[in-house]
């Protein structure tokens, strides 16, 4: 069954013109969840000009009259076996129609990149329950759970010491770093739920079009002159919760054991409190093959928010 909008509905594409329109439309459904608007004009803006993102093709918003109702869009990364999409509305038939088009999309993916089917990824509030049903009689199942893990920081926060025969590289000013940091990025995260292997050009262009994110937030260690680990933080938090956020933390399974996690863990966690940030946050897969949250619990981190991943196989 095709869904059908009232007629007095219009749809178009999205344009980065739309950013203020989306973040009201997301800030009032988010907080209608979970309390707060957890979302940014910032982050509205970098939706709308994710790279390899086609507005005419991969979003759709829907308006009645002058005021948005629905935003609905499908992003995809390197092979696009992997695509996560993104429905906001309270309407639930403009739910229902924002669906139907990005499971179309989905499967339009699927044959131009030459796959028989991709994954299709939805992330839901644990609270919202009403909408893990909806999406659930539409074909998607669990497939993981995310926790948002925050450190709160009252005053200064110790520098901890440098693991011994470690080298901390701050920032990345030139390609050679950066390659090194996408490089440990891609095989440090391999296998995870959701990640796709980008290549470094289209990593660098997703990081550069993020306006939360400067390559001076990139560190790196070295051990015996080979780079190990990596962090990514950013500063999407900061507007409306005063936090430094660790986007990425990875650590090549070689170099595991010796204390490197825990390191860029409370080496940030002062960076932030010498910044006047209230706390630290980032995002941890409870499913995450490495143990990752025993990690984040052990230096003082501990759960705020869940969210889970849905996921629908989407034929070809």
């Amino acid at each position: 069954m095709t869904a059908v909008l009232p007629s007095s509905y219009t749809v178009r594409p999205p344009s980065r013109e739309d950013a203020q329109a989306l973040l009201e439309l997301v800030s009032d459904y988010n907080t209608s969840v979970v309390g707060f608007a957890d979302y940014t004009f910032e982050d509205a803006e970098d939706q709308l000009t994710e790279p390899g993102f086609d507005p005419a093709r991969d979003g759709w918003l829907v308006f009645d009259g002058d005021a948005l109702v629905g935003y609905g869009a499908v992003f995809g990364k390197g092979d696009h076996s992997q695509l996560d999409l993104d429905i906001v509305t309270m309407d639930l038939g403009v739910e229902t129609y924002l669906l139907e088009n990005v499971l179309r999309r989905s499967a339009e993916f699927a044959r131009e990149y030459g796959h028989s089917s991709v994954q299709l990824d939805a992330v839901n509030y644990q609270a919202d329950v009403a909408r893990r049903d909806r999406l659930a009689g539409h074909g998607f199942q669990p497939g993981t759970t995310f926790h948002r893990m925050r450190i709160d920081h009252d005053g200064a926060v110790a520098t901890p010491e440098v693991p011994a025969g470690v080298t901390v590289r701050r920032g990345a000013p030139d390609e050679a770093i950066r390659r090194a940091g996408h490089a440990v990025l891609n095989e440090s995260f391999a296998g995870q739920f959701g990640f796709t292997p980008r290549s470094f050009e289209e990593w660098r262009a997703a990081q550069e079009n993020f306006s939360a994110f400067d390559w001076s937030q990139l560190t790196l260690l070295e051990l015996d002159g080979e780079v190990v680990a990596m962090r990514s933080c950013t500063s999407q938090f900061v507007e409306d919760e005063n936090c430094g956020y660790i986007g990425r933390l990875g650590v090549l399974e070689k170099a595991r054991g010796m204390g490197l996690a825990k390191f860029l863990l409370r080496d940030q966690f002062a960076l932030d409190a010498a910044a006047g940030r209230a706390g630290t946050i980032l995002h941890v897969d409870t499913n995450n093959p490495t143990p990752a949250l025993g990690v984040y619990l052990s230096v003082g981190m501990q759960p705020t928010l869940v969210m889970e991943v849905l996921r629908h196989e989407v034929p070809a």
